[in-house]
């Protein structure tokens, strides 16, 4: 009796293709985006907006670019690490060396050059799929890898490596406390977030699931493979670059190339395979599951008075955190989105049992 679709009728296409048809759908979001623009800011700590809701946001912000490219169009990518590297590096030279030029422009244009390294990488996705892409794409995270330690003229001849952004600030306005820079990049996750959206529900999106479900039958049909599968790593590797940006200015602050290694691409991968491929809000699940989790595993047994030597807790977390992640999998393949789902489904059939 709570969450009925029955009775909620529509007078044309554009009311019944809405992005949440259903009224409880939207009550729910406009509520969740209330909380998230108001009370979050004011309520929360710092510690909890700085290690918390800030790499959450970010990583679902780079785990939705990956899930457009291997959720929805079925290009496996083991690289985004690569991607959100050029992102932030190149984010970050464009303000050293055009001083003055707005915080946002400086992350756009990062996210564009991470789309430009896209495509480039994402050609070999025309000859070859599956093993080999993944291949493909660990390379593009090997030379960049590389290349932002090798080439002195990409971190501004640094001796170390290391750089460092300076005081940031977006449209007049400071973006240094811990609620500013959560708001700021609030911001950038709802705007992408439903820009995507809609693009994954449009002509756009359904050429990339035809590409993934079976790309010779979309072909047949006249869907070009060429222009699907680019497409999906430019929006991919755009969102991603974003992230990457965000990821640098606002989480980092200060950072070396080791921030962005394949570490940080195989966190990606895991976030979208637990979240749920081809799901948005998947996305955000994956992320919250993945930041969430190690927190938890750290501070429970403390809550409970349990007191683990120094090296058996650092390597229970990861034993607990591994399981969890196989466990997740094998009880719900389709990832926590999938869950969701059920869920809302439950809630269309209360009480009844069928």
């Amino acid at each position: 009796m709570l969450y009925r679709e029955n009775g909620q009728f529509k007078s044309s296409y554009r009311a019944d293709q809405q992005i949440f048809p259903i009224r409880q759908d939207r009550w729910f979001v406009a509520a969740l985006l209330l909380a998230a623009f108001v009370v979050v800011p004011l309520t929360a700590s710092e510690y909890l907006l700085q290690a918390v809701l800030i790499p959450f946001l970010i990583l679902s912000l780079a785990a939705i670019g990956l899930n457009v490219l291997v959720g929805y169009c079925g290009q496996i990518s083991i690289g985004s690490g690569a991607f959100m590297a050029v992102g932030a590096y190149a984010a970050w030279n464009f303000g050293v060396r055009i001083p003055g030029l707005p915080l946002v422009i400086q992350i756009l244009l990062g996210g564009i050059f991470a789309t430009l390294a896209g495509v480039v990488f994402g050609v070999p996705s025309l000859r070859i799929r599956g093993l080999y892409l993944a291949v493909a794409t660990l390379a593009a995270q090997f030379f960049m890898d590389w290349a932002f330690l090798r080439i002195p003229y990409l971190t501004n001849y640094s001796t170390s490596g290391n750089v460092s952004v300076p005081a940031l600030e977006a449209f007049g306005l400071p973006v240094e406390t811990p609620a500013q820079k959560y708001f700021f990049v609030l911001c950038f996750v709802a705007v992408i977030g439903v820009l995507t959206k809609n693009l994954v529900r449009g002509a756009i999106g359904r050429q990339w699931m035809a590409i993934r479900d079976m790309d010779v039958a979309a072909a047949v049909i006249g869907i070009r493979p060429v222009y699907a599968k680019l497409t999906a790593f430019a929006v991919s590797s755009f969102i991603i670059g974003v992230a990457g940006a965000l990821w640098a200015y606002i989480h980092l602050g200060s950072w070396e190339p080791l921030a962005f290694d394949l570490n940080r691409s195989l966190q990606l991968l895991f976030i979208i395979i637990i979240g749920g491929l081809g799901s948005v809000i998947g996305s955000f699940f994956g992320a919250a599951f993945m930041v969430l989790v190690p927190i938890l595993l750290t501070n429970v047994p403390h809550l409970l008075g349990l007191e683990l030597p120094v090296d058996l807790a650092s390597h229970i977390d990861h034993m607990i955190f591994g399981f969890l992640i196989v466990f997740f999998l094998i009880a719900e393949p389709h990832g926590l989105a999938r869950l969701w789902s059920i869920a809302k489904e439950k809630l269309r059939l209360w009480p009844f049992p069928h």
